[in-house]
């Protein structure tokens, strides 16, 4: 729906962004969005379902290390964005060829963007008393952010205010750096891409460890 929608009916209006068809634009954005929310929803649901299950009881009793029930559920959600996000270029592929300025970039992106939201849906999961309160932030937090992180649109084409206000949101430095290991054009230095995301990662892992290091809200 995306591509032919925004870019075949609307893509043909709108001409060429810096210098490549709105398809070809759009499509990092779209591949972006497609593992922000399938590494997010996996985890949150999955930890969630464990909790309701009271199966989240038998890990935290079992001599695991904490470190490894987190990294267990965030290869989970990591396996699902790679394998969604792969699905979405080869959907791509129909429409645009496949055009990759550094791999590197691209990889590292894919990886880190992966991991970041797999332990957002991992707190999301810890905290959720209902299984309303794991699609209330997809919905109404993720999905706005999103939208407004550049995907369909260069962050340069807006006012110097909303720019600046634009570049709070953490998600335009994920989109801006995928897009550039894609196309090589970017919104925001790829350095300050990169650091964003290790930071998150960081504070995130932080979080989930001691929460569940602790049982907050696990152990009945």
């Amino acid at each position: 729906m995306y591509f032919v929608i925004f870019g075949n009916l609307i893509g043909g209006r709108i001409g060429e962004m810096d210098g490549f068809s709105y398809m070809e634009f759009i499509v990092p954005g779209l591949i972006m969005m497609s593992v922000i929310t399938s590494s997010y929803s996996n985890v949150a649901s999955s930890f969630f379902s464990q909790k309701f299950q009271k199966n989240i009881e038998e890990l935290l009793i079992a001599p695991v290390p904490t470190h490894v029930i987190i990294w267990g559920f965030v290869i989970g959600g990591l396996g699902r964005s790679i394998l969604v996000g792969t699905l979405v270029t080869v959907i791509s592929l129909f429409f645009v060829p496949l055009n990759v300025y550094s791999w590197g970039i691209v990889v590292a992106t894919l990886l880190m963007t992966g991991i970041l939201f797999s332990l957002a849906g991992l707190l999301n999961g810890v905290f959720a008393q209902s299984y309303d309160d794991v699609s209330i932030v997809p919905t109404f937090v993720l999905q706005p952010l999103t939208y407004l992180g550049g995907v369909f649109y260069a962050i340069s084409m807006l006012p110097p205010f909303w720019q600046a206000v634009s570049k709070i949101n953490p998600i335009v430095y994920m989109i801006s750096g995928f897009r550039y290991g894609f196309l090589g054009i970017t919104d925001v230095s790829i350095i300050s891409s990169m650091t964003i995301l290790i930071g998150f990662i960081v504070v995130l892992y932080t979080i989930c460890w001691q929460l569940i290091e602790r049982g907050r809200g696990l152990r009945s």
